[in-house]
């Protein structure tokens, strides 16, 4: 038996689907809002650190 028949038979599972896509949709467009309004500067800067790391 598939996994998704266990799902079926539960009440209400849909909103589970519907709410972790809502979070990941609402996590990328705020992610992607910095991303335009970042200073290029910090990111730059943010860029280096794997490269300036003294070891």
């Amino acid at each position: 038996m598939k996994f998704i028949h266990y799902l079926e038979k539960i009440s209400g599972v849909s909103i589970y689907g519907i709410s972790s896509f809502a979070l990941f949709s609402i996590f990328f467009l705020i992610m992607l809002f910095w991303a335009l309004k970042a200073d290029k500067k910090m990111i730059d800067e943010i860029s280096r650190i794997p490269l300036d790391a003294n070891i």
